[in-house]
């Protein structure tokens, strides 16, 4: 791998402030409290990780969601037989997970485009009803897999550690909720960025971008593509299964709804919404719709009278009626208001709006300082 540019620094800087800092710039949105807090770390982990699939390679995965199940049970069994301690668990889980995502890797990317997603959607299926119906002794089924006080917990046993009541996940012994919950998951969510960033700059991330503009030609000229696939395919299904795991943390139980596949289109809509690609953008999108759904889910008609109050009697009762539609139950409709407006005026997410907006800026800089725009000569 290449030496970290000054500009991939100050990009990493400034992500890594702005992650640890989310308490203090996200109390006037009313997004800060530590378990909201800490599904924006973990979904963006996800997104993350499924960016390095789609965004660098445009292989489109229907089925990620089955890694972050795999990876939540892999992490609870990790509880129940060896240890209440987060690490080893959140390496199970990762081992687990891209074993799993190796099998089905090297059967679906026999196949590329939509037949590649239709592979992926099915696999995800056939795992969602495993885990729901057919391997309940290892799921426990509808109910979910969660921890007991009768779990074995050998390595725990071995060393002597006894608990009190509910077991919970710890890390060295100290508890995990709260706020020390949230900065747990956010070390992981920096160094999924981290890794990230370095494979994007890597060669091996500049041949995946090269799969991503022309497999066929690349192929013709003699380099073997499937292994560079496989291997982002792996590593994209090993990030899911952190984020399971630390779902898992955070949340002791696994069940199989964490394997639908309308979870693996969530995290489609999470790194489309934000920009393909880019190494920010997945991890917006991913805070931008689990602040839609804790958020604005929560919104009333109560609280809108309240909003409204200051208007006229018949117009704040309109207001209402006509705003009641997008929140609460009706807060898809506002989420898929926002994907279409990003699609049709920014087809390359809101970092293309960033783009933009920075362009612009750098343009207006430039006519202040009255030098003449250099002109261009168009191509023959």
């Amino acid at each position: 791998m290449r030496a970290t540019s000054r500009n991939d620094l100050l990009l990493f800087l400034g992500f890594t402030v702005a992650v640890l800092a989310m308490p203090i710039w996200l109390q006037p949105f009313g997004a800060a409290y530590p378990d909201l807090l800490q599904r924006f770390m973990i979904f963006g982990i996800f997104a993350v990780g499924f960016n390095i699939l789609f965004g660098l390679t445009g292989y489109l995965s229907f089925g990620h969601a089955a890694f972050f199940g795999v990876g939540s049970y892999a992490a609870v069994w990790s509880f129940k037989l060896l240890s209440l301690d987060a690490i080893p668990a959140m390496l199970f889980a990762v081992l687990v997970s891209g074993l799993f995502a190796l099998v089905i890797g090297y059967v679906s990317l026999r196949r590329s485009g939509i037949y590649f997603s239709i592979l992926t959607l099915a696999f995800a299926q056939m795992s969602y009803n495993l885990a729901y119906s057919v391997l309940t002794p290892i799921t426990n089924g509808e109910t979910g897999l969660q921890l007991t006080l009768n779990d074995p917990r050998y390595l725990d046993a071995a060393t002597g550690q006894g608990f009190v009541g509910q077991p919970v996940p710890t890390l060295l012994g100290q508890s995990l909720g709260g706020f020390a919950g949230f900065y747990f998951c956010a070390g992981f969510l920096i160094l999924a960025f981290f890794i990230a960033q370095r494979i994007t700059n890597s060669p091996f991330g500049m041949m995946l971008k090269g799969i991503k503009s022309n497999q066929t030609r690349m192929n013709y000229t003699g380099f073997n593509t499937k292994p560079y696939t496989l291997a982002a395919f792996v590593i994209s299904g090993m990030y899911a299964g952190l984020a399971g795991a630390l779902l898992a943390v955070t949340d002791p139980l696994a069940g199989a709804e964490r394997m639908q596949w309308t979870a693996s289109g969530e995290v489609v809509l999470m790194t489309i919404l934000g920009g393909a690609g880019t190494l920010v953008g997945p991890v917006i999108g991913a805070w931008l719709i689990k602040y839609f759904e804790n958020i604005f889910s929560a919104i009333n008609d109560s609280m809108l009278r309240r909003f409204f109050d200051f208007l006229p009697d018949g117009v704040d009762n309109a207001l209402v009626a006509i705003a009641g539609k997008f929140v609460g139950e009706g807060w898809f409709l506002t989420l898929g208001l926002v994907f279409v407006l990003i699609v049709v005026f920014l087809p390359g997410g809101i970092m293309e709006g960033v783009r933009r907006l920075a362009s612009l800026g750098g343009r207006s800089r430039h006519d202040k300082s009255g030098k003449p725009a250099p002109h261009v000569q168009p191509a023959e």
